[in-house]
């Protein structure tokens, strides 16, 4: 069972268990970064929590994820149209001031990382903001069904410095905000491409 497999089949499940999560504090320090009016894309949207607080809060929000089942759900909660569309089969040029992908990049294996990342950096619009959260660790593999790439600031340094139209704007670790994985870290990153208003000063 690949990571898509696992929301077709446990999609109901996870959208109860996520959909009332409150990821306000990341979600006002990416607003900070927008303009107003903001087109943003919501990056493995899962419930259509978080893209649906950003709609409230002005923006211009386009919902997607590689999960048909997980599209349906968001679609109902967000009332929105949501893509059903993998990292893979994302192509957009300079469309969008910001991508959230909260909890969505982990399962992107390290290998494939430079080439989905160079998608989402190519979907930003000059000087867009991306924020990605992912699991604190050096782990990566199999876990709960599904596959995760953890990240420490080291390696999302690494990373980083692998596309220099990214800069970085800010990395910290929160705990798990669920009661029962309590033990668990994120590490939260915020970044800024090249050739916005930030570049000329």
């Amino acid at each position: 069972m690949d990571s898509i497999d696992y929301y077709e089949r446990y999609g109901s499940a996870y959208f109860e268990n996520t959909v009332n999560l409150s990821m306000e504090e990341q979600l006002k320090q990416f607003l900070l970064y927008l303009p107003e009016n903001a087109e943003v894309l919501d990056l493995g949207c899962g419930s259509g929590r978080d893209g649906k607080y950003l709609e409230e809060s002005g923006c211009y929000v386009t919902l997607m994820d590689g999960s048909r089942q997980m599209c349906r759900l968001a679609e109902i909660y967000t009332d929105q149209e949501v893509l059903c569309m993998t990292f893979t089969e994302m192509v957009f040029d300079e469309v969008f001031d910001g991508i959230w992908a909260c909890a969505s990049l982990l399962h992107v294996p390290g290998n494939e990382m430079d080439d989905i990342l160079e998608k989402v950096i190519n979907a930003l619009k000059p000087g867009g903001i991306l924020y990605m959260s992912f699991y604190y660790g050096e782990s990566e593999g199999i876990r709960n069904h599904r596959f995760f790439h953890d990240y420490t600031e080291q390696t999302m340094t690494e990373l980083l410095r692998r596309h220099p139209a990214l800069e970085m704007l800010g990395m910290f670790t929160t705990s798990d905000i669920r009661g029962d994985h309590s033990g668990m870290r994120w590490l939260n990153v915020f970044a800024r491409k090249e050739g916005g208003e930030e570049d000329d000063d």
